[in-house]
């Protein structure tokens, strides 16, 4: 068995995350949303094609020629002009039956195993507002056609996961009134069978998604401790910290929270729940870390706040740097994206943080603003609005 994943997209949805790399090498408790779907694979397909494109080299570097028990071989999607033509790039690898799935997506093994079943078919999952989806319009379980974002209205989203075959290459596609090649317009010539999701499907849509997705996956793991634990050190629930960490004295960690490997975390520093801390990292004296997603390598050193926020890799919070995340109003926060300001459906939001950013001390950041990877911030400076 095969499998196609869409890797190519250049995701500026998720910027300033993703200026710096593929959207699925951002990392979820600490492993590549890749990762996490080649995992899901493992054993049930020999080979996974990735269609690369943006900053193909990241992906090339990380995972090389396989994965497990998969083979891994890569096209480069030279003309990005749709999912559609994405999976037309790997027609000639291809050989009969064929999963395809959005990289940048997370999906259960279970779902995956179910849709396996079916010659064709196609995973679908009921919401209640499907402005952000494809709506998936089926009778008697048969995919009858899949509809372009209908507005805010129940239905059944399109989870970007298929299974077809090579017949449906026999017929052409036209480009869209997007200007693209539409992968569902495969779907009405395959008489594909309807699958509603049963575990989950975390699409990375926007930043905040992250977050939705690392808490949910950070609430199944067990406790691991392979760094040193000083004495004094407090650590409450479920928590995996990885080898060559240490965790100093006064120290106060509830789990679930995930460390990586070579942290130095403390001392008298209070890291909470639904926390995930990649590789190198420091968390000094005073520092609070709640329900946030901290990159390799990535330093707050003392007397700071960081809520409900994503950092990318290598960024530095001089002290006193706060995240606000919570507006004085009590709405959801609104975070900019390409112009205009979308609604997290969260409460609480913090920041989001590129690569490499540097805070001077005492910076104080807005609920949901974002900040572009190699920028800095001045002595107490305020950041009310983006900086690019």
């Amino acid at each position: 068995m095969q499998a196609v994943i869409f890797c190519a997209g250049r995701s500026t949805r998720t910027y300033p995350l993703t200026v710096t790399r593929p959207k699925p090498l951002l990392k979820i408790m600490n492993k590549t949303i890749l990762e996490h779907n080649l995992s899901q694979l493992d054993g049930l397909v020999d080979e996974a094609i990735l269609i690369v494109g943006f900053k193909e080299e990241m992906i090339r570097e990380k995972f090389k020629d396989k994965y497990g028990k998969i083979k891994l071989n890569y096209i480069t999607q030279k003309e990005v002009n749709g999912t559609g033509g994405a999976l037309l790039s790997a027609k000639e690898l291809l050989k009969d039956r064929f999963l395809v799935m959005n990289g940048d997506d997370l999906f259960s093994r279970k779902d995956i195993e179910r849709c396996l079943k079916h010659d064709s078919c196609v995973l679908g999952k009921e919401v209640d507002d499907l402005s952000r989806f494809g709506e998936i319009v089926a009778e008697k379980g048969m995919i009858k056609e899949i509809r372009e974002k209908p507005g805010n209205k129940r239905g059944i989203a399109n989870a970007g996961l298929y299974v077809l075959t090579k017949k449906v290459f026999k017929h052409d596609l036209k480009k869209s009134s997007r200007g693209e090649l539409e992968i569902v317009d495969f779907i009405k010539y395959a008489k594909a069978k309807l699958e509603l999701l049963k575990e989950y499907w975390f699409p990375i849509t926007y930043p905040w998604n992250l977050l939705e997705a690392n808490e949910f996956f950070l609430k199944q793991i067990r406790k691991d401790i392979k760094g040193e634990v000083e004495k004094g050190a407090t650590l409450k629930g479920e928590l995996i910290v990885d080898k060559g960490t240490i965790i100093k004295a006064g120290s106060y960690i509830e789990g679930p929270v995930v460390i990586g490997e070579d942290c130095v975390i403390g001392p008298n520093c209070y890291i909470r729940a639904h926390s995930s801390i990649g590789d190198g990292c420091k968390v000094g004296n005073a520092v609070e870390i709640k329900n946030s997603i901290l990159g390799d390598r990535t330093s707050i050193g003392h007397l700071s706040y960081v809520g409900d926020s994503v950092l990318g890799n290598d960024v530095n919070f001089a002290a006193g740097t706060i995240t606000a995340n919570l507006r004085h109003d009590d709405r959801n926060v609104r975070s900019p994206v390409k112009g205009d300001m979308v609604d997290s459906l969260r409460r609480k939001l913090g920041a989001i943080i590129g690569d490499d950013v540097h805070t001077g001390i005492n910076t104080s950041i807005y609920p949901g603003r974002k900040i572009w990877p190699g920028r800095t911030t001045l002595p107490g400076e305020i950041v009310e609005k983006d900086l690019e």
